[in-house]
């Protein structure tokens, strides 16, 4: 009997390693570094939790009263999400490109998936408000994108936001990746990442059962462009398609052939023409 506790004691000791070591490897990712470019001025804020939040901001020749906020993917920073910058300088708009939390230079202990950077993009929409801006617009790619749609259910601070290749809950794509990257049998992924979301909710406190873009999107009245690549096998498409079906005023667009955040790369013309219109008719 003894022997029997001590092996049980050893089983659960080495499951509670092996789900706290997988939560922190998912909620702290490798932060991507690089220079600013020459035109960006660099800006930051607090967060709610004090936690400092960094950006760029660049300047058009010609303003024409209007910004836009760019925000990145997981594991990604401004340094990847400021390509887009000269599409939107080109038509007069005033950008900013954030570091999500926990993310390049900003600070934050954690990705929460939404869950506190909601409130990020928030504060820095207030910040552009205060810098001048008329109407703002947003563009997110796959965690950006699911951030801009859980902000969007708490304010609707932005006239139209689109929207790439994001997540429709949580839980459900996390399980996706386990099942199709690693291989797992379902019934393990389903125990790792719920046990995980436990384990993050009681010692980290973070709810990260509560981040379900597809639950927010029923509520909102901002109107978002959702773009969808039919080759992304990390957010399968039909993340997208749920979310339009949950708020039809939307509007989908698929994408043959481009993989996870890659419309701009197969079908640049359409994604310059379809971002910026959408943004002009709102």
């Amino acid at each position: 009997m003894r022997r029997l506790l001590v092996l049980v004691a050893a089983v659960l000791l080495s499951l509670v390693v092996i789900v706290a070591t997988f939560c922190h490897a998912t909620l702290q990712v490798p932060r991507r570094l690089g220079a600013a470019p020459p035109n960006a001025k660099t800006v930051t804020i607090s967060a709610a939790d004090q936690a400092h939040l960094d950006a760029w901001w660049l300047e058009p020749a010609a303003p024409n009263g209007n910004c836009v906020a760019v925000l990145h993917g997981i594991a990604d920073s401004r340094v990847g999400s400021v390509g887009f910058a000269p599409m939107f300088l080109h038509e007069g708009y005033r950008v900013l490109v954030p570091d999500s939390r926990a993310h390049g230079t900003s600070g934050g202990q954690y990705v929460t998936f939404g869950l506190i950077e909601k409130d990020d993009i928030l504060r820095w929409a207030q910040w552009m408000k205060q810098a001048g801006c008329n109407k703002l617009y947003a563009l997110g790619e796959s965690l950006g994108a699911s951030v801009l749609i859980q902000a969007a259910e708490l304010q609707p601070v932005f006239a139209a936001i689109v929207a790439e290749c994001p997540y429709a809950d949580l839980r459900e794509v996390a399980e996706y990746r386990m099942r199709h990257e690693l291989g797992m049998p379902s019934i393990v992924a389903s125990a790792l990442i719920g046990s995980a979301m436990i384990y993050a909710r009681f010692i980290d406190g973070l709810k990260l059962s509560e981040v379900s873009p597809k639950d927010s999107i029923v509520h909102e009245s901002t109107p978002i462009l959702l773009i969808h690549g039919l080759a992304d096998n990390r957010t399968p498409p039909y993340n997208s398609q749920l979310l339009a079906q949950a708020n039809p005023r939307n509007e989908l667009w698929l994408v043959a052939k481009a993989p996870h955040v890659g419309a701009s790369r197969v079908a640049p013309r359409e994604f310059r023409k379809r971002v910026l219109t959408w943004f002009a008719e709102h």
